[in-house]
């Protein structure tokens, strides 16, 4: 086990020293000889403050760590004769070349005119420098990240958009080793991949990750990667927040560190003072395309996971509810009567997925899964993605102003499926409806028939008001209100008095766009 350090020096310590100074320095002024001050000196001890270091961990993990390169393969120029010829010039032919490129005046002096009798470019590649007829391309360098063993058979963990684009991939060890590594899996949902480079025998020195329970905000890190392929590099900071949500996908939950991570830092791990892997750095918020000391790592808890299935049999099995959902805000909560702006909001159950056979609808907001509560809708992505399908929850739902329970068998999550999101960019397109023969004033809509005669199209809005205010836009549909389907403005107002006469000072309604559909909470005070 790595040993912290003792911190910084007390004020005590410091005082303590320069008083000792301070007398050496009056002794010395009284021409006492040198070698009573330094009798003085050694029969106080003077100690210099302890200095801080992670020089223990660095030299633990270092061997460890590993740089990653991606290559791919470069086409050459296209073979226009479909004489099996090609040749590349980094993308030029020699049609291209000056008459007084030297590889021009080469290959004109060895009786390899460039051009033949009919002036068609001849261009050189058969057994040249790509390799075979027609040329595939070299395999060329063309991206870096990092990484890490994370067993001693050479199992490497780094980031999916290091790899995503590669076609080989070589791990180089902190001794300059270079391995050849095969793609195992990657999830891009997650932002990881795991290589794997054969040892011949040998064993690697590897980490274990970190318990997420120990890991604080505040807690000294230790970053390790290979920052604009420089190859090895240290840098440290603390842990500055936790449960990050950086817009990357339905399971952002990251730790925020201001250790120095810049591009070339992907993949690689962040550690705690004991050596361990408490998050794989993947992302840093740069204005200047540097570091300014936020980074986002995945946290151990997420990773662990995910690795372990993709090196079971390189894919990651997720359970799958099959509804679209979004955050409940307090404007959300009181319309629908919630004690607290918590859950996660179901926008739409996607037909004949899980929870559409389990009865879920929409407005259901989900409180709870298996007796926990639901924090919010990353929450019940996180948590329901966590869970092997076929697994049977048991979700409390509420609806209609009142707590329900509902089972649900859970689904395989699909490749190509979002995971929880109210975004569906599929969705057909509304045509405008003609003007609306009533405005609902107090809240700035006015509101028309549809076209397919489902819900109402908004036909103008006032853009100083509390629905213009909430992103509703004109040319968008309300397709119903408090959970009510409604095909007029007579049906709107009537839903609008029931919430005023049930004491509710919002109301919730749906709104449907190109985008997708979505809850919004607009206040219903004035409406008559």
């Amino acid at each position: 086990m790595l040993k912290n350090f003792n911190g910084r020096p007390s004020l005590a310590t410091v005082l303590k020293a320069s008083t000792v100074a301070g007398i050496a320095a009056a002794v010395l002024a009284t021409g006492v000889p040198l070698e009573i001050t330094r009798s003085y000196a050694e029969a106080v001890k003077v100690q210099a403050p302890a200095v801080p270091s992670f020089a223990n961990v660095v030299d633990a993990v270092s061997p460890a760590v590993v740089s990653v390169r991606v290559e791919n393969r470069v086409n050459p120029v296209a073979d226009n004769n479909n004489d099996g010829f090609s040749f590349d010039f980094n993308g030029r032919g020699f049609d291209d070349l000056p008459d007084d490129h030297p590889l021009k005046r080469f290959f004109k002096q060895f009786g390899q005119d460039p051009n033949d009798q009919q002036g068609h470019s001849r261009r050189f590649g058969q057994n040249g420098p790509n390799g075979g007829p027609g040329g595939k391309g070299r395999l060329r360098p063309v991206a870096q990240g990092s990484g890490f063993f994370i067993s001693e058979d050479g199992y490497i963990v780094t980031n999916n958009h290091v790899v995503s684009d590669g076609q080989a991939f070589v791990a180089v060890t902190n001794d300059g080793t270079e391995l050849d590594a095969k793609l195992i899996g990657k999830d891009p949902r997650t932002d990881l991949a795991v290589l794997k480079v054969d040892g011949k025998g040998k064993k690697f020195t590897y980490v274990n990750w970190a318990d997420d329970n120990n890991v604080r905000v505040g807690d000294w890190v230790v970053a390790v990667g290979n920052p604009f392929g420089l190859g090895g590099t240290v840098t440290a900071g603390i842990v500055s927040a936790r449960g990050r949500d950086i817009g990357s996908g339905p399971y952002d939950d990251y730790l925020q560190v201001d250790a120095a991570v810049n591009r070339g830092n992907s993949g690689g791990p962040t550690f705690n003072l004991s050596g361990e892997v408490v998050g794989i750095n993947t992302a840093i918020f740069s204005p200047s395309g540097g570091s300014v000391g936020i980074a986002f790592a995945i946290p151990a808890s997420t990773a662990r996971d995910v690795v372990a299935d993709l090196m079971k049999d390189g894919q990651v099995s997720r359970g799958w509810l099959g509804v679209q959902i979004q955050p409940v805000t307090k404007d959300i909560a009181e319309s629908i009567g919630l004690s607290e702006p918590s859950g996660a909001l179901v926008v739409a159950p996607q037909a004949g997925s899980p929870g559409d056979k389990a009865g879920m609808k929409a407005g259901d907001v989900v409180t709870a899964l298996n007796g926990e509560t639901i924090k919010d809708a990353r929450d019940l992505s996180r948590r329901i993605g966590a869970m092997q399908p076929g697994s049977k929850v048991e979700l409390s739902v509420w609806r209609a102003g009142k707590a329900q329970p509902l089972t649900v068998e859970l689904g395989t999550l699909p490749i190509d499926q979002k995971d929880a999101s109210a975004d569906d960019n599929n969705q057909p397109q509304q045509p405008e409806a003609p003007a609306s023969e009533k405005a609902l004033a107090d809240l700035g809509l006015t509101v028309g028939p549809s076209d397919d005669g489902k819900g109402l199209a908004i036909t103008d809005i006032d853009p100083n008001s509390d629905a213009a205010d909430k992103g509703i836009k004109e040319g968008e549909k309300i397709t119903s209100v408090n959970n009510q389907e409604v095909s007029s403005a007579d049906d709107i107002v009537k839903v609008l008095n029931q919430a005023k006469k049930d004491g509710r000072t919002r109301a919730l309604f749906q709104i449907q766009s190109n985008e997708g559909s979505r809850f919004v909470a607009l206040p219903i005070n004035g409406q008559g």
